[in-house]
């Protein structure tokens, strides 16, 4: 792959990077910022209704930041764009819509199969 073209995924996936932990930042000063006394039953249930809903969120986005990093580390290690599966390289079009990752489109349709088989 072109180094213009890597250095572009190289940017876009620390930018992501650090979009994701700013937003963590801000979700961390939030809560600390709110308190727990809230007097009132119902305002209760939703302020911890909200903030289990912001830490769903950021425990997905921790698991992206993990692919982001494997990504950054494919690209340094000259292997970014090739399947894990087969060795084969990964479509521009796949790379573009999720630039973390690691199977192109048939081999991670083959291990949504198993793993939806085996009900993961």
């Amino acid at each position: 792959m072109e180094q213009e073209v890597l250095d572009n995924f190289t940017k876009l996936l620390e930018e992501k990077r650090d979009d994701i932990l700013r937003e963590a930042e801000r979700t961390l000063t939030e809560l600390n910022e709110q308190g727990g006394n809230i007097p009132d039953p119902n305002d209760r249930a939703s302020a911890e209704s909200g903030r289990n809903f912001e830490l769903r969120i950021r425990q997905r986005e921790q698991k992206l930041l993990s692919k982001i990093d494997g990504a950054l580390q494919r690209i340094g290690d000259d292997e970014f764009g090739e399947c894990e599966g087969c060795g084969e390289l990964i479509g521009m079009k796949r790379l573009e819509a999720r630039p973390v990752t690691s199977y192109c489109i048939d081999c991670k349709t083959v291990q949504e199969s198993k793993e939806k088989s085996q009900g993961k």
